[in-house]
């Protein structure tokens, strides 16, 4: 029998350097021979990009219960079809963004009950949870200024103003604070590199 793989989440807000650490996370990870499968929420299947289109680019306004429950469609059918079977068959996932994303920016961000929204995730998914959950902290006003510096269109989120990215940001920390055995929180003001080896020496252990 195959052994269960390993599940990992990158959490943190807009500009902290989620995919930059996926990337080398992924790339150290195929060096030790594990089969990777990255992928994000939403829009790690072909149902969660047409649910990540209305999200995060629809030009009108979603109400925030109704943006909270298409995150969970997504997340039901992403865990269903995508991060299960890779389990399954002992592969590594390696997720952008998972149900703390929807507590921090659902729930603080849009001032839904956090745990409302966290209760949902876990419903729609059976309770699934990572093994665990790299949290890439950096102040509000910092990653405004690296998603500035990228001169690319914001989305819906990313749009929003001081006060919300403030609320999202302490909301990542609380959760950190609260399950502290399958959180890392790492300062995501440092060099690349030198996160990426905090992040390694914690795998390590993991695998």
């Amino acid at each position: 029998m195959t052994d269960r793989g390993v599940w990992i989440t990158l959490e943190g807000g807009d500009g902290v350097g989620k995919t930059t650490q996926a990337a080398l996370l992924e790339a150290w990870l195929g060096s030790k021979g594990r089969t990777v499968v990255r992928t994000r929420e939403p829009g790690g299947s072909e149902v969660g990009t047409l649910i990540r289109e209305i999200v995060l680019h629809h030009r009108g306004d979603v109400a925030p219960r109704a943006e909270a429950l298409l995150y969970a469609a997504d997340r039901a059918h992403h865990v269903a079809t995508v991060v299960r079977p890779a389990l399954e068959r002992g592969d590594v996932v390696l997720q952008d963004r998972y149900l703390d994303s929807s507590v921090a920016y659902q729930g603080a961000g849009r001032v839904l009950d956090p745990a409302e929204v966290r209760s949902l995730s876990l419903w729609a998914t059976e309770n699934a949870l990572p093994d665990i959950t790299v949290l890439l902290d950096l102040d509000p006003v910092a990653a405004r200024e690296r998603l500035d510096a990228a001169d690319k269109p914001f989305d819906r989120l990313e749009a929003e103003k001081a006060d919300f990215h403030a609320r999202v940001r302490h909301a990542f920390l609380s959760l950190a604070e609260a399950e502290p055995e399958r959180f890392l929180v790492v300062d995501a003001s440092r060099d690349p590199a030198d996160i990426s080896r905090e992040i390694q020496q914690r795998m390590t252990a993991l695998l």
